[in-house]
């Protein structure tokens, strides 16, 4: 059989995604003020897109309902009281083939809200008066603006050279992380000029800026308070006999006392390890805004979007017409049909993506019902595919939902990832629980403790088990990790620490 080149007709099947539908799919897995950004590019894009209001107004379509939406289904569990709007006919987004990706359920345990060691006291829904985002920004000067302003107080223009690539190399935290035998190569200069401009550096604003190590900084500091006597030096030359707890080993190095040593602790703790952390890095950090508001009516829920980051669409009918009845030539007319539709679609995609919001969360309140009532001890075991099969979704559009989307209520603000976790089987063989709801009990049984009673691991497994849950140690171990918390011999020689220095 000669080989040779041919051509063949073959018939197939495929998916294919138009564009408009990776425009919802885009849109779904996007946060509020993210849409905005996106809204924002298309106004500019497309003519006939107005932002709402305007003497237009009249004569065009709104882009969504008012806000919040109504959720149609009735809960099977616990009410739940989603405010009513205009119930419209479309079902929420809901993209569905197989071959798709979607974030794994057990990411979701390392995530524990904005409470994981800061407290429970979120952003609420109740009364009272919010919380001043704004004020939580930094002043923007960064740490290299304020260091290269006193430089150039102090040192000469051969000098400032010098200064310009230290600081260059200065880390956020306030260590110099570069070398200083690289500088005086590039720059042609003597080492010890190099040294010496360091050292002015060294003393300049904040006390302990340029360090390179942790010793260095605390020595600094102690210079600076001048409290860096022989006794100082030897303890902070031995940092590590500090971090295991060995006390008696330090009173022999330094060669103080009991009380001399508690002394000379307090004022290590007193010291900024990382000094340039209080300046500003250039980079603004926006606040995390809430998606979804949830709030206690009674013994129901209400749940809403946050309207006030809700994009404000209007199809600008009245300017259609205006375009659409003039002189057009075939290209003309086909760009304004595009823009019509797509105006349209963007209209509808939203609509959905909102109501698809509303009802995953809805579910997610339902499912959760008793860590929103009696907190963090009573978070459920829940999978994507548990919601998703509640509401008929897939489960990598309950991926999406859930991405970069955080849902504020009396207890907080949390993502909505957050409540999704894996589960530990109850030793009396009733409904698992979750491991947040572990951890938390974990959490709260180390923080009781009695500095001279510290429990281990067994012990912790014992009296988890007496509370009714099923857990190996090195889970105990893991989980206890994940929160913070250090072993039974780290937290007897902190808390020993503590005891002495207070």
């Amino acid at each position: 059989m000669a080989l040779g080149p041919r051509l063949d007709l073959r018939q197939s099947q495929s998916l294919v995604m138009t564009p408009q539908l990776q425009q919802a799919i885009r849109l779904l897995a996007l946060s509020n003020l993210e849409i905005d950004s996106f809204i924002a590019e298309e106004l500019e894009r497309n003519p006939l897109l107005d932002s709402g209001g305007g003497d237009e107004e009249a004569h065009s379509e709104p882009a969504e309902p008012d806000l919040p939406l109504s959720e149609s289904e009735e809960p099977a569990t616990i009410d739940i009281l989603v405010q009513s709007g205009d119930a419209g006919q479309d079902a929420p987004l809901d993209i569905d083939y197989d071959s798709e990706d979607f974030h794994q359920d057990s990411a979701a345990d390392s995530l524990r809200g904005l409470d994981g060691g800061l407290g429970m006291d979120g952003v609420g829904t109740g009364g009272g008066e919010a919380l001043d985002f704004d004020g939580f920004e930094s002043e923007g000067v960064s740490l290299h603006e304020h260091l290269l302003g006193q430089a150039g107080a102090c040192l000469s223009d051969a000098d400032m050279m010098i200064a310009r690539q230290i600081i260059e190399q200065i880390e956020e935290t306030g260590y110099f992380a570069g070398s200083l035998l690289e500088i005086a190569h590039r720059l042609g200069a003597p080492l010890h000029d190099v040294e010496r401009v360091l050292g002015v550096i060294q003393r300049l604003d904040p006390p302990g800026v340029a360090a390179r190590s942790l010793a260095e900084c605390l020595a600094l500091q102690a210079k600076e308070a001048d409290r860096y006597d022989p006794a100082m030096a030897r303890m902070i030359d031995n940092l590590d006999y500090l971090a295991r707890g060995n006390l008696s080993a330090l009173k022999r190095i330094c060669g103080v006392d009991d009380e001399d040593l508690a002394d000379m602790i307090r004022e290590l703790r007193a010291y900024d390890p990382k000094p340039g952390c209080k300046f500003s890095h250039g980079d603004r950090v926006d606040a995390v805004v809430p998606d979804v508001f949830v709030a206690r009516r009674g013994n129901a829920w209400a749940i809403e979007l946050n309207s006030a980051t809700l994009p404000k669409l209007l199809v600008n009918r009245s300017y259609y017409t205006e375009l659409s009845s003039g002189p057009q030539d075939k290209a003309s007319k086909a760009w304004l049909s595009d823009c019509l539709a797509s105006a349209n679609w963007l209209l509808k995609a939203l609509d959905q993506r909102a109501r698809t919001i509303i009802k995953v969360s809805t579910e997610i309140v339902k499912q959760q019902d008793g860590f929103f009532r009696n907190g963090v001890a009573h978070l459920r075991p829940l999978t994507l595919r548990t919601v998703a099969e509640a509401i008929g979704m897939h489960e990598s559009t309950v991926s999406r939902v859930t991405s970069n989307k955080y849902l504020s209520c009396d207890r907080g603000l949390f993502e909505l990832k957050y409540f999704f976790t894996s589960g530990i089987q109850s030793s009396e063989g009733g409904d698992a629980v979750s491991a947040e709801a572990v951890k938390s009990h974990i959490k709260a049984l180390i923080a009781a403790e009695s500095p001279t009673a510290i429990l281990s691991d067994d012990q912790l497994v014992d009296l988890l088990r007496a509370k009714g849950f099923d857990i190996a140690r090195r889970t105990v171990a893991k989980y206890r990790e994940a929160i913070g918390l250090g072993s039974s011999v780290q937290r007897r020689r902190q808390k020993a620490i503590g005891s002495r220095a207070a």
